[in-house]
């Protein structure tokens, strides 16, 4: 396994759409199993293909906590195909958009239909933090962000952020300056994908 290049806004490739997987093979598997570990890395609860820039349509999930145990979820060309009427807001965070948390409304319950990690077809049933996580990182797919949830004031006020701490770093690293605190921290990992 290796760890991935997590992908930060404002990168173009983040707002691209990804194409189904023809099939769960060994590459695919492979591409699973490195999303997952630099997940793990990051730290982060999701992750989805475009966010190391393959543009596939494939997500992990872990969201395991004291009160609930999913273990780690692998789904290759996830479709929601029904939600609820009645949402809940849970306040978000992205790997692609560090330090970064806004409350985002969303149906609270969902059916997921996916491939798993050995091609076969799953439905499962999502709510609460896990039905979030999985409308957070089906979006990446379709090239929605978070912040495409919420104003266009605040939306762009975090984008000018990343972007100044991007060029900071780009200047650091033109100058041969070890990476910096400020810089660091732009590096830093928010809880979900």
């Amino acid at each position: 396994m290796a760890l991935l290049t997590i992908l930060t806004a404002p990168d173009p490739r983040l707002k691209k759409k990804s194409l189904p997987v023809a099939a769960v093979d060994d590459d695919l598997r492979r591409l699973m199993d490195d999303m997952l570990e630099t997940m793990y890395a990051a730290p982060g609860i999701g992750l989805a293909a475009p966010q190391v820039g393959a543009l596939q349509r494939v997500i992990v999930l872990d969201i395991d906590r004291e009160d609930v145990k999913t273990g780690p979820l692998f789904m290759a060309n996830p479709e929601i195909v029904e939600a609820s009427d009645e949402d809940v807001s849970y306040e978000e965070g992205c790997l692609s958009v560090p330090e970064h948390y806004s409350d985002v409304a969303r149906p609270a319950r969902v059916r997921v239909r996916y491939l798993d990690r050995d091609g076969a077809e799953r439905e499962m049933a999502c709510e609460g933090l896990l039905a979030t996580c999985v409308q957070h990182e089906i979006d990446h797919l379709d090239g929605i962000l978070f912040i495409d949830h919420i104003s266009a004031l605040k939306r762009n006020m975090i984008l000018r952020k990343l972007l100044k701490a991007r060029k900071e770093k780009e200047r650091d690293a033109a100058d041969g300056k070890p990476l910096g605190k400020a810089a660091s921290k732009a590096d830093e990992a928010a809880p979900a994908g």
